[in-house]
Order: C-alpha cells, then structure tokens, then sequence
C-alpha cells in the first residue's frame, strides 16, 4: 500500500535545470528507509555514491547474511551495488565479486576485523574501473579490483603497497577507512587512515593505473583519533573531511575538514561543521555535478544504535553548503534540501506518511495483527510484506489471513496459512511475496497476521507511523487472546486482487 519512500531525486525546475532534492528524515524526525525498485531496503554502508557516464552508483557493505562485526561466527556479506538515474528509484545490480569463497570469509567474516568501505573510481587511461577495499588480513590494510563495468564483477589484482606502515605486521591494525580521489588532471590520491599512530589521515599519491601507492605523501593531516575521510576540490582548493573523533558505528560523532593548495599540502587547521553528523558518522563527500552546477553531497551512516549488526542502518545525504571564502557552512541537518548548482534551499518539512520504520518483535510471544477492508470482490492473489530477522530463529515466519472485527481481531479460522521459510529472510528488510488465492467480498474486514513459534531472534517488519494512516484500518500486537491496537500506525504491504468478472 506504500509505493513511495522519501529519498533523494532529481527534478526540473520551471527554467528546466536540474535540481537535486534530498529528504532524511520526515516531520517526527525518523530516518527514512531507502528501498530499491523491487521494494528491499538498500543494503549497502559505509561506501560511496560515485557518478559514471549520468548513472548514479551507491556501492556498500552488505550486512543482510547477518554479519556481525566482533561475532567470530558471523560470515561475510560482501560488496553490493546500486544504481539510479535521478538517486531515488535504486537498482539492485548485486555484489561486486563473489564473497562466498573460503578465501573471503577467512580474509573478511566474524572472526576477523571484518572488510569495508568500498570505492570506486574510473582510470581514463587503463579504461578500468577501480575498486579499493578496506582489510586486516595483509600489511597494507587494503584490496584492490578492477573491472570494465562500474557493476563489476571486479577481479582481485596485486596487493597494493604504501609508504606507512610497510613494515607493520600483516593482519593488524595498520591502515583504515580511506577514500579515492581523482584530481582534475587525472592524478589519483588515497587519503587513508594510520591506525599506528591511533587515527591520524595520510594522503598518498597513486600509481598511473590506481593499483598502488608511489610513495609520495604526507602524513599527520590530523592529529589523531579520527578516521573516515573524504577528499574533493572546489575552486582550486582541496578538503579533506573526516570523523572527528573517530567512532565505529556511532548513532552521532562529529565531523571536521582541513582544506589546501595541494593535496599533499600543508593542511589547514581542522574546523568541526558538525557534533553529531546528523545523527551518523561520515562515510563520503561524493562530487555531483549537475547541468547547473557541481554539488558536494555529504553522506553519513545512521548507524542503528551501534548494533554489532547494521542491516537496519539507514543513510544520511545532504549538499554541504560554502561562504564566499570557501568555508563550509556548519550542517543544520534541516530536511530537506532543494539544490540548483551550489545554492541550496530550505523547504518544508515532509510528511511523514512515506516513511518506514522497522521493528522486531514476532516470536513465540507475540503475534502481529494488520486489519484491511476489501475495496473489491475477487481472488486476493498476492501479498507482499517487508520481512527481516534478527538472530537466528529456529523456526519459519507464518503469513494467515482471517476475517477480522472492526477492532482488528482474527475471527475463527484461518481462510489461508502461509509459510515463510527462515532461510529466505535476511537481516535487511526485503519484500516478502505470498500467495493467499481465497476469495474476497467487498467491503468485507479481514486482517493479515505475522506469528512465528521460533524461541531464538525474532521476525520483523516496516511500518508507518504517521496521523494520516487511515484510523480505519488497525494494527497492533497479539499476545494470546489479547489485541492491543497501537494508533496511527501500518503494516508496510501490499495487496494483489484479481476482481470478480463483471463485478467491482
């Protein structure tokens, strides 16, 4: 019944130029989930958006296997990507390489520091796609790919080498989060950061083909306990902004910028433009320029709750915005934003009708109830519900469908039972699809009930909360005989009804 969800689009406005409007929150400051065209919430963190040939990428960390950062059992999801045209309606086009393999979960799953922040970035001269990966299994502390498509499948290629930390031990804390950046002359730099001196950036100039550093560098642009730049230049002058202070999977660090004349400096003093990177922390600074203009779009990971799990983490995107001088303007994290080149304007708050959150609750205990009137007669062909676990539950996820009271009470028996499998759930919300085939009478009340008898985890689902869901239709939880209705709320579904030949 939901077939919009806030995000980031690009419209026209009345001269025709291309404006670029972003929405992150609604107006009861919940974090808008971002889905993909089929309807599964985006799974991929803590990487970039990068644009190639007027396609938009959004490449990330998947967590939807269930990895764990820190659970030695937790396998490794790998690398997805995502593509769009106008950065609201997302194609899923799957993960970058195969990380399956026993080589990969021994390099990346639960017993190691894992593997993150996927980049990518194109070689004018190779015509290649270049990939970089952060790791812990080697001494330079990252992998690189590279592949003819920026979808890949990336293939592996010799492990890069550069000038801090080559004498460290393989497999440690040597180097972390990092970003590609490509100057107007082509000329790529890693800005990477030194975990031996506890979280100070270095910027280190790249190879021709972008495989490996040269050695030249400069290191200590910050002074430590920070990490996750992103580099970009705008008229001439260069920044770098990072976590400040560095904090994995924090819901809220601050984050700072240096700026220079060179990328390889002298830096500038660093100045804080946030507290709490509105409510994340910094993933990337991505270049998008528009046909009126260039927008630097900042982006956070709203990580959930750090959660050693971040498949419900949500993203936020905003323009940053600049002073004739060339400071930035400290983030307000207002929602949301309409740019035209390198203005940006404020609009009024969104309804939050369109946005989804999500909730874990089914299990042996506690049942979900969603009542809906049928508009018309006909065979109630499909349902589609968003659907994610946490845990591991030790049994399915039942979809019933019963004629309800007005209060949203199941009436009798079940006119159809369907079996979710638990296998077929991950840990990041996906559109579940069953199929009732009863017969609906218009008018008639019936509602949709979630129970799972699993004693471990427990199922979840999306919803909305909002006064402008219609009060008519109820939802709320089961527990035994008990209903308890929880107002202004909905079940995130769908209903598919073949209508009854010559009938409405």
């Amino acid at each position: 019944m939901a077939s919009f969800v806030p995000g980031v689009a690009i419209a026209q406005n009345n001269q025709g130029s291309s404006a670029l409007v972003i929405t992150n929150f609604d107006n009861h400051g919940n974090q808008a989930i971002r889905y993909s065209t089929v309807g599964d919430a985006i799974d991929a963190h803590d990487g970039e958006i990068a644009l190639f040939n007027n396609t938009y990428y959004l490449y990330g960390t998947s967590y939807d296997c269930g990895f764990e950062w820190g659970n030695k059992n937790a396998p490794f999801c790998g690398f997805k990507v995502y593509s769009s045209k106008d950065m609201l309606n997302w194609t899923d086009r799957g993960y970058l390489f195969d990380a399956t393999t026993k080589v990969w979960q021994t390099r990346c799953n639960g017993n190691t520091y894992g593997c993150f922040r996927p980049h990518v970035v194109y070689n004018k001269q190779t015509h290649l796609y270049v990939l970089w990966i952060n790791v812990y299994d080697n001494v330079s502390g990252y992998r690189v790919f590279t592949s003819k498509t920026p979808v890949g499948p990336f293939v592996e290629v010799a492990e890069p080498k550069l000038a801090i930390n080559a004498g460290a031990p393989a497999g440690g804390l040597n180097n972390g989060d990092h970003d590609t950046f490509i100057d107007d002359d082509g000329t790529a730099y890693l800005a990477y950061t030194d975990w031996r001196t506890k979280g100070t950036i270095v910027i280190e100039k790249l190879s021709a083909d972008y495989l490996t550093g040269t050695g030249e560098f400069v290191k200590s642009v910050t002074n430590g306990q920070t990490e996750a730049p992103g580099m970009f230049k705008r008229n001439g002058i260069y920044y770098v902004v990072y976590s400040d202070p560095n904090c994995g999977y924090c819901s809220g660090t601050g984050a700072s910028y240096k700026t220079a004349r060179s990328p390889l400096g002298p830096w500038s003093e660093g100045k804080k433009i946030s507290d709490n990177s509105c409510g994340g922390q910094p993933s990337f600074v991505s270049t998008i320029k528009l046909g009126s203009g260039t927008v630097y779009l900042f982006g956070s990971d709203l990580w959930n709750n750090a959660a050693k799990n971040e498949a419900l983490a949500n993203y936020y995107w905003a323009p940053l915005s600049f002073n004739a001088d060339g400071s930035i303007i400290p983030m307000t994290c207002d929602q949301p934003f309409k740019v035209l080149g390198s203005k940006v304007t404020r609009l009024p708050s969104a309804s939050g009708k369109y946005s989804f959150k999500g909730l874990c609750d089914i299990n042996n205990g506690v049942q979900r109830s969603q009542l809906f009137i049928a508009k018309q007669s006909g065979m109630l062909k499909t349902v589609y519900i968003n659907s994610f676990k946490t845990g591991s539950p030790d049994a399915d996820l039942q979809v019933d469908i019963y004629l309800s009271d007005t209060a949203g009470r199941p009436k009798g028996k079940a006119l159809a039972t369907n079996t979710i499998l638990k296998g077929a759930i991950g840990w990041s919300a996906k559109r579940q699809v069953i199929h009732p085939g009863i017969r609906l009478k218009k008018g008639t009340v019936y509602s949709i009930v979630l129970h799972s008898s699993t004693t471990v985890g427990c199922y979840g689902f999306t919803y909305s909360s909002d006064e402008a869901n219609d009060p008519k239709l109820q939802f709320g939880k089961l527990q035994g005989d008990s209903f308890t209705p929880e107002n202004n709320k909905q079940l995130n579904f769908d209903l598919i009804i073949t209508p009854d030949k010559g009938r409405k």
